[in-house]
């Protein structure tokens, strides 16, 4: 083996995998089956799993799942790791006074979390729409 492939080939993998840790606080795990072999093995063991309740009060909270494929495409076009945070989500609670409030990611947050670029027009366009819905 020459002296460019020993150094290569190792480059090489650090490289590759840093592509899989790209978005921050994103944690991947490697599968070994297709993306719907995957998605149906990880529904059927959250279904095995049921979650019970914990027995706790907590105040109103509600979070609403929503979006817009011809929006969000897009970005995963640019970012494909950006679907972990899409469709966009909104959260709605009642703080310990009795004030509700309405929460969600900021488009610009997704852009560095995803280290997105190329897509400023529909990131914008989330940006004014989550305004306009807030």
């Amino acid at each position: 083996m020459n002296v460019f492939r020993m150094i290569a080939l190792p480059l090489t993998f650090l490289l590759c995998s840093g592509l899989a840790q790209a978005a921050e606080g994103l944690i991947v795990v490697k599968s070994n089956q297709s993306v719907a072999a995957t998605a149906d093995k990880l529904e059927a063991v959250l279904s095995e799993n049921g979650a019970e309740s914990a027995g706790l009060e907590l105040r109103p909270t509600e979070v609403a799942i929503f979006g817009n494929p011809k929006v969000g495409s897009p970005l995963m076009q640019c970012a494909q790791s950006v679907a972990v945070d899409l469709p966009q989500k909104a959260l709605i609670w009642e703080d310990d006074g009795g004030q509700v409030w309405l929460g969600y990611n900021d488009p610009e947050y997704l852009k560095t979390r995803h280290a997105i670029e190329g897509c400023d027009a529909a990131l914008a366009k989330v940006s004014g729409a989550l305004a306009k819905f807030a």
